[in-house]
């Protein structure tokens, strides 16, 4: 009775076996003669791709799970055509990657995904990079769009010598980024590291380390984005040993980038930048009020009867009428930090100023140009010969 009961389960196993293999061929067979049709629904590349047979089981049998889902995999998420940026993180997985999409709404199931791309041999081939991608795309063409990390990018220039509000009233105008938030993100000073942040006292904001240039950024940009970007161009901007010049004249890179702000906004004159950065210096080394005019204009804050924020000219009344800690005529020393974002001319002119004597400037003429002198009497004979 074992033995009969033995041999039949034997019988069974066998013809079992047989109808696997049956099944198995069939299945493979049919998949391998499949319409071009057929095998370009689940291929990147459309009719015109190479579709190749399955190497080994598992390929064979994702091609056929991939094959009964085809109707899904070509099949939009949603027929709305508005454009979307998607960003592709470095290092990113293809399931990462598969996962946000289907969290982002651009497909219906991520895992399904991830393994179209596993077929197609593209789940480690995928590029990091910002791209625009649209709900009405299917997932043949999201995998196709993946492929190349072609994005649309834009440009904005930012001027020298602005202030953060100035900056993030451009950043509105021109469509770049919500400049709202930007300037909350540099009034807040947190989310950036970098080298030349190390000496910036705490819970200062980036006001300074804006730095003016013309930027291309991806249409998604942040405002993280943006002020990274400034960072590092400032880095190759200015001297490699910055922070030492600073130190070799006694001060943090963050106090002579505060000295440059007042630069910026005094000179006009590119050749004088020097000269004027030496002037600052000298008088902060003899302790003597910086009297410094764009700092009490920083102070006034925006001007609602002229529409701007810096206000000019101002009178020897608001000298000492302007409450503020920025205002260099009633408070010794420098201003809490920077009131501008200067260029490199400005900062290099700090870092490395004329050496002089000059204690007191005083514009003279209309194209800018600035008489400087070492005393205060030589000073009152400027400001006569030039009114």
């Amino acid at each position: 009775m074992v033995v009969i009961r033995t041999i039949f389960r034997l019988i069974v196993f066998v013809v079992a076996i047989g109808a696997i293999v049956v099944i198995l061929g069939a299945g493979y067979w049919a998949f391998t003669n499949q319409s071009a049709e057929a095998a370009a629904s689940i291929s990147v590349g459309g009719q015109e791709a190479v579709v190749r047979s399955p190497q080994n089981l598992e390929e064979f049998i994702l091609g056929m799970y991939l094959q009964y889902r085809a109707n899904e995999v070509n099949t939009p998420i949603s027929d709305d055509p508005s454009p979307v940026p998607f960003t592709v993180d470095i290092g990113e997985t293809a399931a990462s990657i598969a996962a946000k999409l289907e969290a982002q709404q651009f497909v219906t199931d991520g895992e399904l995904f991830r393994r179209f791309l596993t077929y197609n041999g593209l789940d480690a081939s995928l590029e990091a990079g910002d791209y625009v991608l649209r709900r009405n795309m299917t997932m043949r063409e999201i995998a196709e769009a993946l492929q190349k990390a072609s994005f649309e990018e834009v440009t904005v220039t930012i001027p020298e010598g602005w202030r953060a509000e100035q900056i993030a009233e451009k950043l509105t105008a021109e469509g770049i980024m919500d400049g709202d938030a930007f300037l909350a993100f540099v009034r807040q000073g947190t989310g950036v590291d970098h080298p030349l942040l190390a000496d910036r006292p705490a819970n200062a904001s980036y006001e300074g380390y804006l730095f003016p240039d013309t930027y291309r950024l991806p249409v998604n940009a942040t405002p993280e984005d943006l002020v990274s970007r400034m960072l590092d161009n400032m880095a190759t901007k200015i001297p490699a040993n910055a922070v030492a010049l600073a130190a070799g004249q006694g001060y943090s890179f963050y106090d002579i980038l505060t000295v440059a702000s007042i630069v910026e906004r005094e000179a006009v004159v590119p050749a004088e930048r020097p000269l004027i950065a030496s002037v600052y210096l000298n008088r902060l080394a003899q302790g003597m009020y910086l009297q410094a005019d764009p700092t009490v204009q920083y102070a006034m804050g925006y001007q609602t009867d002229t529409g701007q924020w810096w206000k000019t000219p101002v009178t020897l009344e608001e000298y000492s009428e302007v409450n503020s800690p920025f205002n260099t005529y009633l408070n010794p020393g420098l201003p809490p930090g920077p009131i501008s974002n200067p260029g490199a001319s400005s900062i290099n002119a700090t870092l490395q100023p004329e050496p002089t004597n000059y204690l007191f400037f005083m514009g003279c003429g209309g194209e800018g140009a600035h008489l400087f002198a070492e005393d205060y009497t030589v000073h009152q004979q400027n400001v006569a010969a030039c009114q």
